[in-house]
């Protein structure tokens, strides 16, 4: 396994959750929608808890009765896929399409500044959450601010030609 290109804008789209049976294989938690699709974004870059990476290619994925299998090469037993639990499955940036019009990866999000319909700046957005009921944009400013992320009603406008995002949310809220 090879350490991944310096630079890159990785992107979460899975986490391994230890071993599956005695053969290497592990179980898969994906980011992807569906989730089979994290399987067409190779190479997966491995990062570990303590933040060491490491790419691998030629990972295999198919369908358990539980959730998802995956088979990584040079893995090929128990203890070796328990050695993985916990690592993160990130891709670069550049292997995911290009999202559908009015979609966005929250990565690409993140750094844009947000500002409110009086021109209020909020500052940047520093990471995006799922609550459950919806997604919630978190801004970094003079203070840090948690919008939902709902379209149209709080979040009006993104424009990357710009680097911002208009929101209809109070100041002092």
């Amino acid at each position: 396994m090879n350490a991944p290109d310096a630079g890159q804008r990785l992107i979460a789209v899975g986490r391994l959750h230890g071993a599956f049976g005695v053969r290497g294989e592990l179980k898969l938690e994906s980011h992807t929608e569906p989730e089979t699709a994290i399987a067409r974004y190779q190479p997966w870059i491995l990062r570990d808890p303590r933040g060491c990476e490491r790419s691998v290619s030629g990972a295999r994925v198919r369908v358990g009765s539980k959730g998802l299998i995956a088979s990584l090469p040079g893995i090929a037993d128990r203890d070796a896929a328990e050695a993985l639990r916990g690592v993160e499955v990130l891709v670069p940036r550049a292997a995911l399409p290009p999202p559908a019009p009015g979609e966005y990866y929250w990565v690409d999000l993140e750094g844009l500044r947000v500002v409110n319909l009086d021109g209020v700046d909020f500052g940047t957005v520093s990471h995006l959450f799922d609550n459950g009921a919806n997604l919630v944009l978190v801004t970094q400013g003079e203070r840090e601010r948690m919008i939902p992320f709902v379209q149209p009603d709080y979040v009006r406008a993104v424009d990357f030609d710009t680097g911002t995002i208009r929101v209809d949310w109070e100041a002092d809220f």
